[in-house]
This record gives structure tokens, C-alpha cells and sequence, in this order.
């Protein structure tokens, strides 16, 4: 028993003090009042007073009213009440103690005691009124450490006593939380109460603890999840919440017109392009899921990634009949998907070009992108035909299936050099036994024919026939002098998908490709006739030059080349941004294998590694994003990155299906393939990329790339007979302007610090 007798300080009384307690009769003064009060998540409910089997919540307060009208202890004076004009005030009794009951054997009495008495106002010697008891049991009860409290009056020889009578709250020993089958884990659930195990429950602590299951549920994308309760707490010691997760009913798919409505003018609904299950295939979020905000946040990004709507709109209905369910409508507006384009441009391999490209990127609703592109140049020609679908229907993995037909005529940069040098066209060519020189049969040749080595002159000749007759112990050949034209006509298919299990939405960094590839090659000139011999017009001299120096253009000489190849690779891809990437590893392992249809088709296998990494550094500040103030997030795209690159080719090797080595995405300070055409080559790169305005990047570079001394190794040996170095560095800086059409690079490098500059104009980064 707790109690405060009517002493001037109020301090608590010692223990001993309770055994001289008055022993009088107690009178009830006031009868008795109840009230029990907690705060649920969203509601208030007040809780019976009466301990049965367990405790029960109700809405509903049952305060009864104290009757203080025992006038041997009235305080206030009384008013005259038949005045209508005059203020009844409620009258007033002397509180002579206090006495706080139920605890007896409760492990935490003391303590409860203390805090019962605690929120109290009323004090012995206190002049109270029946409101003011019944708001100090309010305040009793919203401690939250009680389930039950009433408050009866006793009359004493000094005064009235106050005797409150408490029900504590049981020792908290179990949370159940119902469904049982729900997002939150029994182990998240005791590690959210654990300190609060095996202590007295606090209700305003358990409302604490709701909150935090609330915040779990909201960090988790469970935006739509509410807790209840407490709905049942036993005298055991267990406490029963409930939770509506939200649930999906349904998902609606609406198409939006560019005047936002989802009708006609007749009141149907507007029908989109593109199918729904295109639209569906790339929700991770399905019918019977519980609603995540952060699901449907990634949805709609990769709905905008396709690039085929404009706008998606999310609205969320809940479904009356079914309390807790929602359905999910989603307004898409579909953009343009067609385009005409054209414009001019420059290339190694086609000079100053015209091109025109008709794409569409939506083909029959199925998101299939189709292209048509024709380029003329200078030097060549190329007309393009592809089609690619990013997702097959129905595949579990996210296969893509990419083909192409194509017809180009391009001057190959395997037999051009900047300084001027090429490898020109022959129009015939006779090759005696042991020859040493090839002569030219369009000019004036001074030859040995004689046994006596008597010197005589002969040609030029008419035809090649005609000088093999003359002369059939020496080489022959019919210089034309035209540049040599690679026509290629083919098409081929390629199958990539994602290493993802199965999971078509689930991001992961490895993916594989497998395709194959036919074309036929003919080297001819740019009236179209066949030219399978060339030589080198640097070298030609006095109209012959070293046998050896006319090379056969294509694989065994032949007027024509039939290509048939299977390829595969591997890659993968962690960078933390596909177009300007900071962080990150990219590795791609590539193999393409020749296989020979004929004797005019050869085998060969072409095998190259990719490998990039990026690192993130904040070393130059022009970017007021790389100087964030305090409390602003860093906006800094700076970062160094690495890259280096290896191939091989083994087997009969056509020259012009060769590695190049030089050129804007090779080695930057030479032109496409003036630095070497090889059979083995390694190149690497160091780049440093730093933002200095919002459209603008600077770079500074560092490439070097290395033939391994495989020229040689070459049929024909262009590279060696146009000069290339085979190896070299080159060093420079540039800047890349982010573009509506992409980032468009401008970059200046030299070579081999030698002081010869070459400046480079392309769309993307390097890699």
C-alpha cells in the first residue's frame, strides 16, 4: 500500500509511517470511478477496467462522476442558486491522504507507485473537485502503464482519503502480429521489442514500437501497410496486433491522347499502338503482390527506358468491397516512335558521305525497332536493313534477337595510309616461276631475254597476255591505279540475353550472345570490276616493283570471298552509368569462328578481350557540382578510367579481315588503321574525365597500342608495305558536349609527342 498523508512539504512518507495509518471505518464519499485510455495507431480506445481472461478493448469511456455533497468536508462557499444571473461554482472538499493500492505483489511496485502518484496533481491537503479527481485518472492512465483504475473516497477523522485502486499492465512476454503470413519477419518483430521482453507493458512504449514496425514497412517500399492494435492483451503477457499489407486487386492499363483524355469522341476507350503485354512484361509489380511504392517507382523507369511513352501516370484505387486491396491504374501516353533523317558526315572509309535513315521503334505494337539506312560517300556506299526486338514474347530469360541485310562498298582503311599511300587496284596479273620483279605492261621495260644478258626494250603491251608471250620468264601485271573497293553483301542474326535465372526484370551484370554471320566480299574497283591484285603506289617505281609487293587482296586471290562465321561472347557490366560511367568494372570476351564452304572461303578464328574500370576522384572543381555547400548532395561526374584491349587471329587470315590499329577508338593520335594492321594487337588507355560546365566534359588521355610485330604476319602484308609503324602513343586533350542526340567528342592528340596533331570529332565516349 502507497500512501500520502496531508503533511505541509508533501515529501513521500517513510514505510514505517504506513503502519500508523488511522485505523477508522472508511465511509465511501465518492463511490467509484473508471476510465482506461490508450492511443492505438490511428484511433483512441478506452479499456474496461474489469480483468477477466484477458483484456479487452472497447470505444467507448466510462467515467463515473464523484458525488462530493458530504458537507463535513465542503470547502467553497455555496452561491444562491435561485439567481439566475449568479455562477454555481462546483464545491470544494479537503484531501487529507492518499493511498495507492494493487501492487502488492507486482516485481515492479515500488516504481509503479512512484509513477501512479507521479501524474497525479491532487496532493494530501489539496481542495479538489470531482473533475479534478477524474482528470488525474486520465492522467494515471496515460502513463500507459496500467490496464485498469478506479478511484473510491473514504471519510477519515482528518479529512477524506483518496484510495486508488490500480491494475498494472502484465509483463510483456509475446507480440503475435496477425496474418501470419506477412512481409515483417518474427526476427525483425523481436529485434524491434527486444528490450522490452520480460518487463511491465507501457501502452505509450508500445505505440513507440508500432511506429517503428510502421517505418520498417515504409523504408520497404510497403507504403500502403497499416497496423492496428493492440487488438487482444492476455494477463500472460501477450500482445496481438494486426496489419493490412495492401494488396494488388488489379492492374488497369489506360492509353492518354496528348489532350489527357482516356476516350474518343464516341466514348470508346482510346486504343494505344502498342500492345498491353508489352506494357505488362515490364512490371515486376503483379495482381495478389503486396503494393511496393519502390517496385512501382522502378516499373515506371523502365517503362520510360523503352522509350516509347511519353508519360505514365500512377493512380491507386482502393477497392470498396475488399478493405485493404487496391488497384493500380496506369495512364500511358505513347510518344512518336517514327523518324526520317539525313545529314552529312565524314569518314576514313567513305570520305565526305550523305545519309539518310528511316527507323521506327515500335513496329506493329510489339517494340521492335526497324531501321533503314542508306550512306553514300566519296569512296562508297552502304544500305542497312535491321531489325531488333528487345524482349522475344514469352521468354523467361529477356532474350533480344538482332539481324541485318546488307550491301556496302567501302574503301577498306587496311590499304590506305595518311600520308597518301594505298594499295591500288590491278586489273590482271602474270606471276612467273622464281620472279623476283613484277612489271607493269602499260609502260617501257628494258629487259633480259637473252642468254648473253643482251639488254633489250620492249613494251609497253597491250594486254597481259600479250607480255606474258613476250617475256613468260618474267612477272607481269596491269596497273589500273584505281583505289581498291571492298563489296559486301550479307546479313546475319545474333541471340543476347542476361545470366539472370530465369528473372527477366532482375538486374544483373552478366549476359551472353551467340549469333552467326554470312557475306559475300568482292575487291573491286569503283566501276564495279573485279580487282583481286594490288599494289602499293608509294612503292612503284620506273613500272616494276618487288614481286612480293603485289599482294593478293583477297583470300587465295580469288574474285570473290564467302564469309560464314558463328560468334559468341560473354560480358560483364557493373558500371554505375552506361554513358559516363564514374565506378565500375566492363568485360567483354568475344569469339568469332570462319568456317570454309569452298576453296575460295577460308577458316580462321578471331578472338578479343575488352576490359574497362573507373574509379571516381574529385580533383578539378570547375563544376559548382563538384562544390556542394553544406546539406548539398555532390553533382560530380569525375573519374579515372582504364582500358585495355587484346585480340588474335589464327588460321588463313584475309588482309583486309585484319586487326587496325589506330583511329578514334583505338589509338587516338593516327587515323582508322594508319597505325598498323595486324594479326595480334594490345592497346590501352588511361582517360581522365572531369565535368566544367552542365553540358560540357574535358578529358585528358593517354593511349598506346602495339601490333607484337604481326604485320609480317598479314597475307600481303599491307601494313608493312604502306610503312605503319605498328606501334606507338599518343597524348591529348578533348571535350565532350552532352547533345540531344548524344555526347559529341572533340579531341585533339599527337603522336608519339612528335608533334604531328590529329584532331577527332565523334558521338560517345571513348568507352
Amino acid at each position: 500500500m502507497f500512501k500520502r498523508p496531508a503533511i505541509s512539504n508533501q515529501k513521500l512518507i517513510s514505510k514505517s509511517a504506513y503502519a500508523i495509518a488511522l485505523l477508522v471505518p472508511f465511509i465511501s464519499l465518492f463511490g467509484e470511478t473508471k476510465a482506461s485510455k490508450i492511443i492505438s495507431s490511428e484511433n483512441e480506445f478506452f479499456v474496461e477496467n474489469k480483468l477477466t481472461e484477458s483484456l479487452k478493448f472497447n470505444h467507448q469511456s466510462n467515467h463515473n462522476i464523484f458525488n462530493l455533497n458530504r458537507v463535513n468536508f465542503l470547502i467553497s462557499e455555496g452561491k444562491n442558486q435561485n439567481d439566475k444571473n449568479t455562477i454555481v461554482e462546483e464545491q470544494r472538499v479537503l484531501i487529507s491522504e492518499i493511498i495507492i493500492e494493487g501492487l502488492e505483489d507486482h516485481p515492479d511496485k515500488e516504481r509503479l507507485e512512484v509513477i501512479a502518484y507521479d501524474a497525479m496533481l491532487i496532493r494530501p491537503g489539496s481542495k479538489v473537485t470531482s473533475e479534478d479527481v477524474k482528470n488525474d485518472l486520465d492522467r494515471i492512465y496515460s502513463t500507459g502503464w496500467f490496464s485498469g483504475a478506479k478511484i473510491e473516497s473514504l471519510q477519515s477523522a482528518i479529512g477524506v482519503q483518496l484510495l486508488i485502486k490500480i491494475e498494472p499492465n502484465p509483463i510483456l512476454n509475446n507480440i503475435s502480429i496477425i496474418p501470419l503470413e506477412r512481409k515483417l519477419s518474427n526476427t525483425k518483430i523481436n529485434e524491434i521489442f527486444n528490450n522490452d521482453y520480460g518487463k511491465t507493458l507501457n501502452l505509450n512504449t508500445l505505440q513507440i514500437r508500432i511506429k517503428e514496425i510502421k517505418d520498417w514497412y515504409s523504408n520497404q517500399g510497403y507504403s500502403l501497410a497499416r497496423i492496428s492494435g493492440p487488438s487482444r492483451v492476455t494477463k500472460e503477457g501477450g500482445v496481438q496486433l494486426n496489419i493490412q499489407e495492401g494488396y494488388i486487386a488489379g492492374i488497369q492499363i489506360n492509353f492518354i491522347d496528348e489532350d489527357g483524355n482516356t476516350e474518343d469522341e464516341k466514348g470508346k476507350l482510346i486504343k494505344g499502338k502498342t500492345k498491353k503485354w508489352v506494357i505488362e512484361r515490364e512490371l515486376i509489380t503483379k495482381v495478389g503482390d503486396i503494393f511496393n511504392r519502390n517496385k512501382l517507382e522502378s516499373d515506371i523507369k523502365r517503362l520510360y527506358s523503352t522509350s516509347l511513352f511519353n508519360d505514365v501516370k500512377v493512380t491507386l484505387k482502393p477497392v470498396s468491397s475488399e478493405p485493404g486491396k487496391i488497384i493500380v491504374s496506369l495512364g500511358i501516353t505513347e510518344q512518336r516512335t517514327g523518324s526520317l533523317t539525313g545529314g552529312l558526315g565524314y569518314s576514313g572509309g567513305q570520305g565526305v558521305f550523305g545519309q539518310i535513315g528511316l527507323q521506327e521503334s515500335n513496329l506493329v505494337g510489339r517494340a521492335w525497332s526497324s531501321n533503314m539506312n542508306l550512306t553514300y560517300g566519296e569512296y562508297g556506299a552502304l544500305l542497312n536493313l535491321s531489325l531488333f526486338d528487345p524482349w522475344i514474347k514469352n521468354d523467361k530469360y529477356r532474350t533480344s534477337l538482332r539481324t541485318s541485310l546488307y550491301l556496302s562498298r567501302e574503301v577498306p582503311q587496311e590499304f590506305r595510309s595518311q600520308d597518301g599511300g594505298s594499295i591500288r587496284g590491278v586489273t590482271d596479273r602474270y606471276e612467273a616461276p622464281n620472279s623476283l620483279i613484277s612489271y607493269d605492261t602499260n609502260q617501257s621495260q628494258k629487259l633480259d631475254v637473252n642468254d648473253d644478258n643482251t639488254l633489250i626494250e620492249t613494251g609497253p603491251f597491250t594486254n597481259l597476255s600479250s607480255a606474258q608471250l613476250s617475256a613468260p620468264q618474267f612477272s607481269w601485271f596491269d596497273y589500273e591505279g584505281d583505289s581498291i573497293v571492298l563489296e559486301r553483301t550479307g546479313g546475319g542474326f545474333s541471340f543476347a540475353r542476361p545470366l539472370n535465372g530465369g528473372q527477366p526484370l532482375k538486374k544483373v551484370p552478366w549476359s551472353v550472345l551467340i549469333g552467326a554471320n554470312f557475306q559475300k566480299v568482292k575487291p573491286i574497283d569503283y566501276a564495279g570490276d573485279k580487282r583481286p591484285y594490288g599494289v602499293a603506289s608509294t612503292n612503284f617505281l620506273d613500272g616494276k616493283v618487288p614481286e612480293k609487293e603485289v599482294i593478293c587482296v583477297a583470300y587465295n586471290c580469288s574474285t570473290e570471298n564467302t564469309l560464314v562465321s558463328f560468334k559468341s561472347a560473354v560480358t560483364y557490366n557493373n558500371l554505375d552509368n552506361s554513358r559516363n560511367p564514374t565506378s565500375g568494372d566492363y568485360l567483354n570476351i568475344g569469339s568469332e569462328q570462319f568456317f570454309s564452304l569452298g576453296e575460295n572461303s577460308p577458316t580462321f578464328n578471331r578472338t578479343r578481350v575488352n576490359y574497362s574500370r573507373f574509379y571516381p576522384v574529385n580533383w578539378l572543381k570547375f563544376h559548382k557540382g563538384c562544390r556542394p555547400k553544406p546539406g548539398e548532395k555532390s553533382d560530380c561526374s569525375q573519374s579515372i578510367g582504364f582500358q585495355a584491349k587484346i585480340g588474335t587471329i589464327i588460321g588463313d587470315l584475309p588482309p583486309y579481315e585484319a586487326f587496325c590499329l589506330g583511329g578514334a577508338s583505338s589509338v587516338r593520335g593516327w587515323s582508322s588503321c594508319d597505325l598498323g594492321v595486324a594479326r595480334n594487337f594490345g592497346e590501352a588507355t588511361a582517360e581522365y574525365r572531369f565535368p566544367i560546365w552542365r553540358l560540357v566534359s574535358g578529358v585528358l588521355f593517354v593511349d598506346a597500342g602495339s601490333d607484337f610485330g604481326s604485320q609480317s604476319n598479314v597475307p600481303g602484308k599491307p601494313g608493312k608495305i604502306l610503312e605503319k609503324p605498328g606501334s606507338g602513343f599518343s597524348v591529348g586533350p578533348g571535350a565532350v558536349i552532352n547533345t540531344p542526340v548524344g555526347p559529341i567528342r572533340i579531341e585533339a592528340a599527337t603522336q608519339d609527342l612528335s608533334g604531328n596533331w590529329r584532331y577527332n570529332i565523334g558521338i560517345g565516349w571513348k568507352f
